[in-house]
């Protein structure tokens, strides 16, 4: 029985020995192992791997994954013509040199993070100080990227990292600057929108000036051509009347006495009061006055 016992407890330490000398590395993972506090050897390459037991030796993993740094603050930066701004920007990093990243920055990926932003920062300043707000907003924006990844390059190679890529996601001005911004945007547009008023009222009554003209020389023709086709009217009925008239000069003379009765005894309750020899009244006396048969 005793020396089941033995046997069992035997094979027990020789699994606890076996685990304590396997180890797996992931595709996603670099694996480090040290010994006696050194950096013995480093792992690429992905499966089952096999070191001495501690605390000989000791595996630590690294992510190798690509990874992404964003903007702890928003610190201002100032332009070339000492505008501040704030960025937020990223970087793309992934680790390329285990042994230089564990000897500046540990295992623990949070600790070249903090290294690195106020690099990152720096390296922006340095750009963003040589160029306008325009350049950075728009025309230069990426060069100015280029030229930020550029400056961290030496600095990557001394964490151990390589940084692949590095973007602005977010230009703005500081708090107080952009509401400065927005009320003199406001003002200008207010102001170009009372220029485009002014200009549509004063082409407005220019419209209006010239339809009222139009309409006074449409009106001034239209009276001058009726009052000559009026005056020809006249004349053509005074030429028939004239020539009508001096057929009989008698007729004409009781016609115009009868246009003349007509025009005073228009409304019966109109008074006249006249002589009756007045010769108003003289073709209603004689009947020698009025054509024959009347």
């Amino acid at each position: 029985m005793n020396r089941i016992g033995v046997l069992v407890g035997g094979a027990l330490v020789a699994l606890m020995i076996a685990a304590s000398t396997l180890f797996v590395v992931d595709q996603r993972q670099v694996a480090v192992i040290y010994a006696l506090g050194e950096i013995k050897e480093v792992i690429t390459e992905p499966g089952l791997k096999v070191k001495l037991p501690p605390p000989f030796q000791n595996v630590v993993f690294l992510d190798r994954r690509i990874q992404t740094l964003d903007s702890p603050d928003t610190r201002p930066i100032f332009t070339a013509e000492k505008k501040s701004l704030v960025i937020d920007w990223l970087v793309k990093w992934r680790v390329a040199e285990p042994r230089q990243f564990i000897r500046n920055n540990g295992t623990d990926i949070r600790n070249l993070e903090t290294r690195l932003a106020p690099v990152v920062h720096a390296a922006f300043n340095e750009e963003v100080t040589k160029r306008t707000v325009g350049g950075v907003l728009s025309i230069e924006r990426d060069k100015v990227m280029q030229d930020v990844r550029r400056r961290l390059d030496d600095d990557a190679k001394a964490f151990g990292i390589e940084v692949l890529d590095v973007r602005i996601k977010r230009v703005d001005f500081v708090a107080n600057i952009t509401e400065s911004i927005y009320s003199r945007m406001r003002s200008e547009r207010q102001q170009v929108a009372n220029q485009l008023r002014s200009t549509g009222s004063a082409e407005g009554e220019k419209i209006r000036a010239d339809a009222d003209r139009q309409r006074q020389v449409i009106v001034a023709e239209a009276y001058r051509d009726a009052q000559k086709v009026k005056g020809e009217g006249d004349g053509q009925a005074s030429a028939i009347f004239a020539e009508a008239f001096g057929r009989d000069p008698q007729f004409a003379q009781f016609y115009r006495s009868l246009e003349a009765y007509r025009a005073s005894f228009r409304s019966k309750s109109d008074v006249m009061v006249v002589d009756p020899g007045n010769d108003f009244f003289k073709a209603m006396r004689s009947s020698g006055g009025a054509p024959s048969g009347k």
